[in-house]
This record gives C-alpha cells, sequence and structure tokens, in this order.
C-alpha cells in the first residue's frame, strides 16, 4: 500500500517548478504517494507552526520556532543573489519613520529582515499580490513585493531600498540571502524522511535538466501565473541548479540568518543548520 505524504507547497512558479517533475511522473517514488497541497508562503508559515502537513515550504526566517517539530531539508531552497524582494512606493512619495508598510506575512524572510531595520514602521500584512495596489493607492506608503512581482510592476512606483541591501548591511559579509526552504515533520520515521528527502532532491534536479519541457507544459496546463522570458528569468534566480542541495556557502547564510535573528531578539538560542538537517549517515548505517 503506498504511503501519502502530504506535500505542502506555495502556488508560485519556483515551487511549482520545483515539485512537478514528481507531480508529472518524471521521478521513481518508489512506494510513496504526494498528495500536492497548494498554499501562499504565509499561510505555509502558520501552518507549519501547528504541525499540520507532512513536508511543507516553509520561509527560512520562521524556521528556527518549529525547529523542535521540523527538520530542514536540503533541497527546493531559494536564495537571492544580488537581488531579492524589494521595499517600493509612490515615486513622489517620501518615507517617515513610522511609515504604514504592506509586507506579505509576518513570519516571511523579507518581513523579519524588514523590521530588524525599520523598527519603527508600522507593518500591515496581506496577500502578496495585493501589494502593489495597494501602494498605488496611498492604502499604504509602502510595500514589499516578492516573487514574480519583483519582475515588473507599475511605472509610478520605484524601489525604495533592496532587501538584498538590507542583508548585506546586517550579514556584514557577502552571503547569498536567504529566502524560503523545505522542512519535515519529525513523526515520520528517519529511513522515510531520508527517502523522501532523496526523492526531493531528485525532482529537483529533474526539473532543472528538463527545464524547456516542463516550462513549456506548465504554460501549457496554465500552473504557472508568467510565462516566457519572464518565467525563464525568474527561475533562473530562484528554482535554478543552486536549488538542488544546500551548499556550505548556503549553510553559512542561513547560520548568519539565525544569529542575526537570535542578536535582535527574536529567538531565545542561536541555531546552527547542521544540528537541524536530516543526518545522511544512517541510511549507510543501515546498509552495512
Amino acid at each position: 500500500m503506498p504511503k501519502t505524504i502530504q506535500l505542502a507547497h506555495s502556488p508560485d512558479a519556483d515551487d511549482i517548478f520545483m515539485y512537478y517533475a514528481i507531480k508529472f511522473g518524471w521521478v521513481d517514488i518508489n512506494d510513496y504517494e504526494f498528495e500536492n497541497i497548494g498554499l501562499d508562503i504565509e499561510t505555509l508559515n502558520v501552518e507549519a507552526l501547528k504541525g499540520t502537513y507532512d513536508v511543507s515550504a516553509i520561509s527560512f526566517g520562521m524556521y528556527p520556532l518549529i525547529k523542535e517539530e521540523y527538520a530542514l531539508l536540503r533541497t527546493a531552497v531559494s536564495f537571492g543573489e544580488g537581488y531579492g524582494p524589494k521595499l517600493i512606493r509612490r515615486k513622489e512619495k517620501r518615507l517617515k519613520r513610522n511609515f504604514k508598510v504592506a509586507l506579505s506575512g509576518k513570519y516571511t524572510t523579507n518581513a523579519m529582515l524588514f523590521r530588524i531595520y525599520y523598527p519603527d514602521a508600522r507593518p500591515v500584512y496581506m496577500d502578496f499580490l495585493e501589494i502593489e495596489e495597494a501602494v498605488i493607492s496611498g492604502e499604504v506608503d509602502a510595500g514589499v513585493l516578492i516573487h514574480e512581482s519583483i519582475l515588473d510592476f507599475d511605472e509610478s512606483l520605484e524601489v525604495e531600498k533592496e532587501i538584498w541591501d538590507i542583508w548585506v548591511e546586517l550579514a556584514e559579509e557577502g552571503l547569498p540571502l536567504p529566502l524560503g526552504g523545505m522542512a519535515l515533520r519529525r513523526s515520520l520515521p528517519l529511513n522515510r524522511a531520508i527517502d523522501i528527502e532523496n526523492i526531493l532532491i531528485e525532482g529537483v534536479k529533474v526539473a532543472n535538466d528538463k527545464k524547456d519541457e516542463l516550462c513549456a507544459k506548465l504554460e501549457a496546463d496554465k500552473l504557472v501565473r508568467i510565462s516566457d522570458k519572464m518565467l525563464e528569468q525568474y527561475l533562473d534566480m530562484y528554482a535554478s541548479e543552486e536549488s538542488v542541495e544546500l551548499s556550505e556557502l548556503q549553510i553559512k547564510a542561513l547560520d548568519k540568518l539565525y544569529q542575526i535573528g537570535f542578536e535582535h531578539g527574536l529567538w531565545e538560542c542561536p541555531i546552527k543548520t547542521e544540528d537541524y538537517l536530516i543526518p545522511k549517515g544512517y541510511s549507510e548505517l543501515r546498509s552495512n
């Protein structure tokens, strides 16, 4: 009988790209069956706090809040390299210290970094698809755009601050900007956790190997909100070969993110990423 695993991810192009090689049957999933659940990233963050799904996309910035219930996976990761979310405002607008800002969710990584850098700002939280219009209409003074929104926004708006620049200033060294990844419920047996991680790693590998074919199918089936050159550009940013498996540099960046959060009182103790990954050596020991 197949082992059914809930796999929760966002409907954004990078998540869809990284998981749908599995959905389309291009990856050997052994005797597992994956139930795909698509929800916006902040909903996924909140559900992770409740322990709702077996495997879930999360914002890296909230992981310390769930570290006892979920292990971090090494795959399906998104980092910024000289780019990332953007704080935008109307061109004629000048921001006061306590400006009202629209953020895509309390637990997102960009919100974590924003609140540290702009402690006097007044955040309101809304669906990221509504942020651009909220800024244009004057409902808020500014907003942080994420996902595909950063590639194309109204000409009446301009960038006040790149979250990438905030990250570089806070990190004080040149590291990739951690944005989002995957977490797996610790209550799953370790051998299954290793199986699932390996399947997901293979899924991201296959997605990149068959990028043109997969993108064409995603567009034809209307599974992504953007297309053509914009889709290609977005995937190059957030769902490339750098997303297959965490590198030493990416782990160093995560450690820095969690150090910054600790230093600003967001969690009680600093954490080292390596301590919260699934131990790879276990499967080797079992086979000897």
